[in-house]
């Protein structure tokens, strides 16, 4: 009798799991290309109709209690995983910061008030959100940062610069590092803040690159205000969160869900160019025969497979997944320049556009900065893999004011 419940109870779990399966597919095969079609007001509004519908169909928020909208069956998130490798539309790249970066952060650290504000309409996608991290003189070094942030009342009032923040033009709010105690030690006095960017202390001014696109934004910020209570996690303990967020972002870096689809041509530098591509162009320009060329695509080949093996494993370091994607890109984009050479070099910024190819080999070199420059990565993986001593500085608990400045 008890063999027959087990079995009787397995074949429900199975049919359950066929039927999620089916759910998930349904909506990436015959949905998406519904959504997409249906709205031709510009990318994000496509993105926004995208997401809403992910969410409204049960998608959109796995490992979120059901409160928010979500679902934290581990077995639902690995169908998941699985059936929308390669499906998922570029224009979601909108959310990438708010959705991979933001929400967790503000679901495992932010108060009950902050959660009920951000939670679900972060994940549906009716905000768009970006990451105020660096500054002119704190990038990799992001711990000297000098923002500042005082409280006055019941606002936060914060004034500061900070550079290379992508997609800070279309954002209506950003996760901001700020410095709360300049007499703490330089990890102590940082606090991690909610800030609405549509205000009158906020001037966003774009960073043109040599693609000739402008992802990136420098921002000034003069007297800003923050409601006193959208903090994350609590004051002066602002590093904690940010190493928890660069973690979700080198998780998103090094497992973004875009790699297999050979058909897409996405402009992310998040994304390197797959391998069929690099075949077809192999073929266009007659050098498919060359042995070299042969063994090139096969370590490419083989790079995928790697990626593809560390986004279904969530026990891999997450350094390690970002490392690999940034070495995939680049490797992909070099053997693009030398399919396409003598003309690669003379390229202007103005034809980016109009060649695929030209957008990789122009932007490859700033995979390894983002989230983290490769040199942070291989420095996290000595001492939080593998144990080694950490590098020499000031002693961690000299106050920041007493600290030489860059």
């Amino acid at each position: 009798m008890f063999l027959l419940d087990t079995q009787i109870e397995n074949d429900q779990t199975m049919n359950t799991d066929r039927d999620f399966r089916e759910t998930v597919r349904y909506f990436l095969d015959v949905m998406t290309p519904q959504i997409l079609e249906s709205t031709s007001r510009g990318a994000i509004s496509r993105a926004q109709a995208w997401r809403a519908a992910l969410f409204d169909f049960g998608l959109a928020a796995f490992g979120y209690p059901a409160t928010y909208g979500g679902n934290e069956d581990p077995l639902d998130a690995l169908i998941w995983n699985e059936e929308s490798q390669g499906k998922i539309p570029r224009e979601d790249n909108l959310f990438g910061i708010g959705v991979g970066m933001a929400m967790p952060v503000i679901r495992d650290y932010a108060s009950k008030e902050v959660k009920d504000r951000f939670l679900r309409p972060g994940l549906r996608g009716e905000e768009v959100w970006c990451q105020m991290y660096s500054e002119p003189g704190a990038g990799s070094d992001l711990a000297g940062l000098t923002t500042r942030a005082e409280l006055d009342g019941d606002e936060w009032v914060v004034t500061g610069q900070k550079v290379w923040t992508s997609g800070a033009q279309n954002s209506q709010y950003a996760i901001l590092l700020a410095r709360t105690d300049f007499d703490a030690p330089k990890h102590s006095g940082i606090t991690m803040f909610v800030l609405p960017m549509e205000q009158t202390g906020v001037d966003i001014q774009p960073l043109i690159q040599m693609t000739g696109e402008a992802e990136f934004n420098q921002i000034f910020i003069q007297e800003a205000r923050i409601p006193r209570g959208w903090v994350v996690g609590e004051v002066n303990d602002g590093w904690r969160m940010a190493v928890a967020l660069l973690a979700h972002e080198r998780v998103r870096t090094g497992q973004s869900s875009t790699m297999g689809d050979s058909t897409q041509r996405s402009k992310s530098g998040r994304v390197p160019i797959p391998s069929r591509q690099l075949i077809e162009l192999a073929h266009e320009k007659g050098r498919i025969g060359e042995a070299v060329v042969r063994q090139e695509l096969a370590t490419l080949v083989t790079g995928e497979r790697i990626i593809e093996f560390i986004r279904r494993r969530n026990t891999v370091h997450p350094s390690i997944g970002k490392l690999w994607r940034t070495r995939q890109g680049r490797a992909a984009a070099d053997f693009a320049a030398r399919m396409c050479f003598p003309a690669s070099p003379a390229w202007s910024s103005e034809q980016v556009s109009e060649d695929y190819f030209q957008f990789h080999i122009l932007n490859c070199r700033g995979m390894s900065l983002g989230g983290g420059t490769d040199e942070i990565q291989r420095n996290t993986l000595g001492e939080r893999a593998l144990g080694l001593p950490r590098e020499p500085g000031p002693a961690r608990d000299t106050p920041f004011r007493a600290l030489p400045r860059n």
